[in-house]
């Protein structure tokens, strides 16, 4: 049996490290990918409601326009 070069051996161990970096990398931007959608989320939802409200101001704004232009 022929033994294996040191310079394979090596490389190998250099092989493994690279993909155990790899791996901890697409670890690292997949939770900050998960935290960025979370967030995405949550300021889809405070422009919604911040939606709703002005809707609803410019709809009272209205309703008192039309109350005062009755009342004249």
């Amino acid at each position: 049996m022929r033994n294996i070069p040191e310079s394979f051996m090596i490389f190998r161990e250099e092989l493994q490290k690279v993909k155990q970096e790899k791996r901890l990398l697409q670890m690292k931007y997949e939770k900050q990918v998960q935290e960025m959608q979370e967030e995405l989320s949550y300021l889809k939802e405070q422009i919604a409601s911040q939606h709703t409200m002005i809707e609803n101001a410019i709809e009272y704004a209205n309703q008192l326009e039309q109350q005062l232009n009755q009342h004249r």
